[in-house]
């Protein structure tokens, strides 16, 4: 039985070798497979949609730049994800010697970006945006490691292992660091959990 993450993995790693040897095609394709995941993951860490892309792109230029040097000794995934980890912890560390976007800005954003589904009545959609903001402005408010721990558990369904190697710990070290975060968002939003 074909396992698709396995086949994705697979076709990453070949990607990097020929993106290794120049090949911008492939270049393109990685991007195309993995762009959506790590825009969305660094999104959800630095709470605005417009930055993300900036930091998506130094992502695929590292990736570009490492390709001769690559070889997998984990997932593609993983070491993506590490590099993601590397530039977003660096953006948040730059945020907060020199904010630059208002918590009114923040909201809006926050807004702008939530999905709804079509088939909700205008009631419920109105809830359903509220508590996606509240669920995205908790995240927010995580210290950086277990913001990025939830987010590549929830978002992009990682296995702990991985969420490990990502930020270089240990599998009870990440149970711990989800179990704590999750504490902290279930206190964040206990008013929405209330009513």
């Amino acid at each position: 039985m074909d396992n698709p993450e396995e086949d994705q993995n697979d076709r990453s790693i070949e990607l990097m070798v020929r993106i290794g040897n120049g090949d911008m095609v492939a270049f393109e394709q990685l991007v195309d497979m993995h762009q959506h995941a790590v825009v969305g993951t660094v999104a959800k860490m630095l709470g605005n949609p417009s930055d993300a892309e900036d930091v998506a792109q130094q992502v695929f230029v590292r990736i570009w730049k490492s390709a001769a040097r690559y070889t997998p000794q984990a997932k593609f995934t993983t070491w993506m994800y590490t590099i993601t980890r590397n530039l977003v912890f660096n953006e948040v560390r730059r945020r907060q010697r020199k904010p630059s976007v208002s918590l009114d800005e923040r909201e809006e954003e926050h807004h702008l970006s939530s999905s709804v589904d079509e088939g909700m009545r205008p009631d419920e959609e109105t809830l359903q945006k509220e508590l996606e903001a509240a669920v995205d402005a908790a995240i927010q408010e995580l210290p950086e490691k277990q913001r990025l721990a939830v987010i590549l558990r929830r978002y992009e369904d990682m296995p702990y292992e991985d969420i490990g190697e990502v930020l270089g710990l240990s599998l009870s070290a990440v149970k711990s660091l989800i179990f704590r975060a999750r504490g902290q968002l279930k206190e964040n939003l206990q008013k929405y959990l209330d009513s």
